[in-house]
């Protein structure tokens, strides 16, 4: 016999063997069919002081539906530490409506010119050809 036979024949039997232990589809575990139990039937709560709401009358919710929603993912507001609570201190307190006044139309802004633009939009380098002019 060859080698490659002698292989072949090791491993066919290896898979043979693997095959015959779990005893197939039959021998698997599977629930009794005939050991099914009827449920009780569903049963209304007690009352627990319950009243239907009244028409027209709003709605009894303690926090809008978005902060809800924050709540459930986040897990509410965290508490600062001493030290985030130190630096804000020292920074002192910012305009809490500062996100939403940034881009209105009333805002006053100060319009730079082109050289801010262009001072911004220059391209980055060692700076060998800066020059600065000092007036007296």
């Amino acid at each position: 016999m060859t080698r490659s036979a002698i292989l072949f024949l090791i491993a066919s039997s290896s898979v043979l063997a693997a095959c015959g232990s779990s005893g197939g589809i039959l021998g698997r575990d599977r629930p009794d069919e005939f050991a099914v139990q009827r449920q009780a039937p569903l049963v209304v709560p007690p009352d627990f002081n319950l009243v239907p709401p009244t028409p027209g009358a709003p709605r009894p919710a303690s926090d809008a539906p978005a902060t809800q929603a924050l709540d459930a993912l986040f897990g509410g507001p965290a508490r600062r530490s001493t030290v985030e609570t130190n630096v804000i201190n020292r920074a002192g307190a910012a305009d809490p409506g500062i996100r939403s006044g940034v881009g209105d139309t009333a805002t006053n802004t100060v319009n730079k010119g082109t050289v801010t633009r262009d001072v911004i939009a220059a391209p980055e380098g060692a700076g060998g050809a800066a020059q600065a002019v000092i007036p007296n």
